[in-house]
């Protein structure tokens, strides 16, 4: 068989179970989330791929250049090459030249990976991770994850893994050299907006829950407010959110807060059945536009809203699946936004097996908000903009050499807005490591059994930055919580 009818077997194969085998579509609301089950709109997918079926001989003419490469490749390159290897290269480059981060190919390990993050727990950082103008990004670390705990912020940008660059790698080979075992450790290089020099940071993997939803009460001027945190929108998120807001209705919550900081969505039919609970049937709560412009509108069958107030929190990290939600509540229902704009993610993926286990995950809708607006890149911000205290954006502190007095630098900027955020009083925050400051070291390195020396070691800055990370994750100075919970307790 020459090499020539060999790939185009290959290509067809590829073809056929793209277009054969739709129990592999899926929607995805965000860039690691799928979706199950067949709907209308599922069917009129099925009908398109089985369109693109009949129009598979025209398209082999187009993948002639394509075929005589291979062969080219095949017969010449000085060492033996493999078909398969090629075949997926020409996937990747072919996907690759969308300039879309959210469009990929996945191989069947990298697939089996996948599903496992979505479907169960899982082992590793626990941050949910983009490709944004070809950096991997942080999108959010996830609640009480190591990634957290390490101080992993979205907008994060990763420059190496363990010393190795990932510059050049696509996003799931990226992933898979931070994913690693429960217990072992990975040594993170990365760039944050607004610090001139990268950051290392150290993180010791583990499993990773996924649950989702997390409930409680606030009693805010003699009035019972319910609380609602999701972060992320998996498969049990719904029902695991309408089991707490029936929860908190039988307590007689007097108003709602829901809360998607740091949320990087997930997927589509979990907030949308969460909608359903809030959004009438005479307005949609969310529009799908298709490749043509077409936009289909979708509707609830809830007769009326909540007869109590409702305010949701964001911030940067709140994305995809988090935007459906506030958007939706915000111009169908008018309830009020509290915090920082969102990340500004609002395409829909949908997933094609190529039938041997491999996937394509390829950007297929875009969606928009009820009053049809695509926040795509732009976000959306805040009715009441809300920021946290300033020691909720402080960044770890490397130190090469010990900071001391009289000396000026951004450290010691960062230094003394974190020991202001602990209690301690440097009297000043613009870098200069004043009498005050030095105090202010003492204080709190007697307060942690530190050796006392007024100086800011790699021992100190590490004991500072888990101290103001213990505080944040313990919900302290929360000042978009309590903007919020003032708003809807009026």
């Amino acid at each position: 068989m020459s090499k020539r009818i060999l790939v185009l077997i290959l290509i067809v194969a590829i073809a056929l179970g793209a277009a054969g085998t739709y129990a592999g579509l899926a929607f995805f609301a965000s860039g690691s989330s799928s979706e199950s089950g067949m709907s209308s709109n599922d069917q009129n997918l099925l009908s398109q791929l089985s369109d693109q079926q009949q129009s598979l001989e025209e398209n082999m003419g187009k993948m002639s250049k394509v075929v005589d490469a291979f062969s080219i490749i095949q017969e010449n390159y000085v060492e033996e090459v493999d078909d398969q290897q090629l075949v997926e290269g020409a996937i990747n480059g072919m996907l690759e030249s969308l300039e879309d981060p959210y469009s990929v190919y996945m191989d069947q390990e990298t697939m089996e990976q996948f599903n496992e993050q979505i479907e169960a727990s899982f082992e590793g950082i626990g941050a949910e991770v983009s490709m944004v103008d070809g950096n991997v990004t942080i999108v959010a670390p996830i609640k009480d994850s190591p990634a957290e705990k390490a101080g992993l912020k979205p907008n994060d940008q990763i420059l190496s893994v363990d010393g190795e660059s990932v510059e050049g790698l696509d996003l799931y080979e990226a992933v898979n050299k931070i994913r690693g075992e429960k217990g072992s450790e990975v040594v993170l290089e990365v760039s944050r907006p607004g610090v001139d020099d990268p950051l290392e940071i150290e993180i010791t993997r583990d499993a990773i829950p996924l649950e989702t939803v997390y409930s409680e009460t606030k009693e805010v001027n003699g009035k019972t407010i319910g609380v609602i945190e999701l972060t992320s929108f998996s498969e049990n998120t719904a029902s695991d959110f309408e089991k707490a807001l029936s929860n908190l209705e039988d307590k007689g919550m007097d108003g709602l807060v829901i809360d998607v900081r740091g949320n990087p969505g997930g997927l589509l039919p979990a907030v949308e059945e969460i909608l359903k609970n809030f959004i009438p049937s005479d307005k949609p709560y969310l529009q799908i536009e298709d490749p043509s412009g077409k936009k289909t509108r979708y509707f609830s069958e809830l007769e009326s809203g909540k007869d109590y107030p409702i305010v949701s929190i964001i911030d940067g990290g709140s994305a995809s699946a988090s935007e459906i939600l506030v958007g939706a509540l915000n111009e169908a229902m008018d309830y009020d936004i509290v915090g920082e704009k969102s990340f500004g993610k609002g395409t829909v993926q949908q997933t094609v097996s190529m039938g041997d286990g491999s996937t394509i995950k390829i950007t297929r809708f875009k969606w928009l908000t009820p009053d049809g607006n695509w926040i795509h890149e732009k976000g959306i911000k805040p009715t009441v903009e809300q920021k946290m205290p300033d020691y909720y954006y402080t960044n770890p502190v490397q130190i090469e050499e010990p900071l001391s007095y009289n000396q000026s630098d951004d450290q010691i900027e960062n230094v003394q807005i974190m020991l202001q955020g602990l209690g301690y009083k440097p009297e000043r925050t613009d870098g200069y490591f004043n009498e005050a400051t030095k105090s202010a070291v003492e204080a709190f390195q007697s307060d942690q059994d530190i050796e006392v020396t007024g100086e800011v070691n790699q021992k100190t800055a590490e004991v500072l930055q888990t101290s103001i990370v213990e505080k944040i994750r313990d919900g302290q100075d929360d000042k978009q919580l309590e903007k919020a919970l003032e708003i809807v307790s009026q």
